[in-house]
């Protein structure tokens, strides 16, 4: 689904807020859902704009505390295998294992070699 632009979403303020009709009637006209229509409005009595908000990003990285660490683990055994990786990640910070392709993304943001079995 394509955002709505913040040229119609002005569009579809000032038409709730001329109040010539109903909101159905609006949301078929602007060829919107009731509901966007709705939420669209509401954000707008709430924040007082009808702008779209920015991207929030992505996904936050596990391992990014734990990068000298697998540094270390990698260069003192280089055929270590990721699940034994994940293993040694895990006991030695305390925390439950990541998935192997969540480690094997990790080794290969950091340049490190890996072995995949």
């Amino acid at each position: 689904m394509r955002p709505i632009s913040n040229d119609l979403r002005r569009r579809i303020v000032e038409a709730i807020q001329e109040n010539e009709e109903a909101q159905p009637e609006i949301a078929e006209r602007f060829a919107v859902s009731l509901s966007t229509l709705e939420k669209l409005w509401h954000r707008f009595r709430m924040m007082g704009s009808y702008e779209a908000l920015p991207h929030a990003g992505g996904r936050r990285r596990l391992l990014v505390n734990d990068e000298d660490l697998i540094r270390a683990e990698v260069a003192a055994q280089p055929d270590i295998t990721l699940a034994e990786l994940s293993a040694k990640v895990a006991v030695e910070k305390n925390q439950p294992p990541v998935s192997v392709s969540t480690l094997s993304e990790e080794l290969r943001r950091l340049h490190l070699p890996r072995k995949k079995r």
